[in-house]
């Protein structure tokens, strides 16, 4: 098969398109002929070789942890999923080696999920370390009718995902930080826009009036956004950042994302219910993952870039 195989750490000019094996299939696994691989910024963190302190990391390595496409074959244990049925999966494993920037790959059955049938390949193929990201935080901060919630980088990769998911999940208001320039992509997604930066504090208390706080905060960026939340909220423990665990020292919570077939098809129910779509920045040939990789690392994408094999 061809896949982007990288055999040295470095700049973008190691991720290069070569003829590599093809993945095997063991009795638990389901092997996928990718259809669309999303790009992630942890994925640039694979081709630095910076993942050492969390995961094994090996040599050659095939970047990225995003799929949709079509179930190749199945191991012989497997009983949930057939050649032929359309998937997607995070594809996360205990070592980083065998990614998704392929045309097929092997993951573990427990991991996939099946893809949404009112989405093209390409916005699936955008959904599973996002989405999951996405719907996994606003799980922990339990988000429910009535709610007021507030997303950071609302137009980003996970942002677009979290505000569609507060919406989905009953929040009462949903308010998105973001450039002026994605205020209406907000609005067009059912959030309230607002502009991020030093001044915010003021900006959301004359949005919501009263105390000037909201019920939830979701950081989905770090930096000035993460020192700002637990100020924002009426209750430090309902704002949680995916970024840097120092959120647990202003009494948030601290997410990282999991593999999770069952979360995975309940996006996949929102999606063919109309609650939820991915809105793809970009599609690029898997030859252009270099150029993929450096939108990403910009932090200016709305949505996602995702790579066609």
């Amino acid at each position: 098969m061809k896949a982007i195989s990288v055999e040295e750490y470095g700049d973008h000019d190691v991720l290069q398109l070569r003829e590599v094996p093809d993945p095997p299939v063991g009795s638990d696994t389901v092997r996928i002929r990718v259809k669309a691989a999303g790009v992630n910024p942890v994925d640039s963190y694979m081709r630095l070789g910076s993942m050492h302190s969390s995961y094994p990391q090996h040599l050659p390595l095939i970047p990225g942890w995003d799929v949709a496409g079509v179930v190749d074959r199945v191991g012989a244990a497997v009983t949930r999923f057939a050649p032929g049925d359309e998937v997607m999966a995070y594809a996360r494993k205990d070592s980083v080696q065998h990614g998704t920037y392929a045309e097929l790959v092997s993951v573990a059955d427990t991991v996939v999920g099946r893809k949404p049938k009112a989405l093209s390949f390409a916005q699936a193929g955008g959904i599973p370390l996002a989405g999951l990201t996405a719907w996994q935080a606003a799980r922990t901060l339990d988000v429910g009718p009535g709610d007021v919630v507030l997303v950071h980088a609302a137009a980003g990769g996970v942002g677009h995902f979290g505000v569609q998911i507060a919406r989905a999940m009953g929040a009462a208001r949903v308010i998105g930080t973001a450039s002026v320039g994605n205020h209406e992509f907000l609005r067009s997604l059912g959030a309230e826009p607002i502009e991020y930066g030093p001044d915010l504090p003021s900006r959301l208390a004359e949005l919501v009036g009263g105390d000037g706080r909201v019920d939830v905060a979701l950081d989905f960026f770090g930096g000035d956004a993460l020192k700002q939340s637990p100020f924002l909220v009426r209750n430090a423990a309902r704002h949680a950042s995916i970024v840097d665990p120092a959120v647990k020292e202003q009494g948030g919570q601290y997410v990282y994302v999991r593999p999770n077939a069952d979360d995975l098809n309940a996006l996949a129910d929102l999606a063919d219910r109309g609650r939820l779509w991915t809105e793809v920045f970009r599609e690029l040939p898997l030859a252009s993952a270099a150029e993929a990789q450096r939108l990403v690392e910009e932090r200016h994408t709305r949505g996602k870039v995702v790579l066609i094999p």
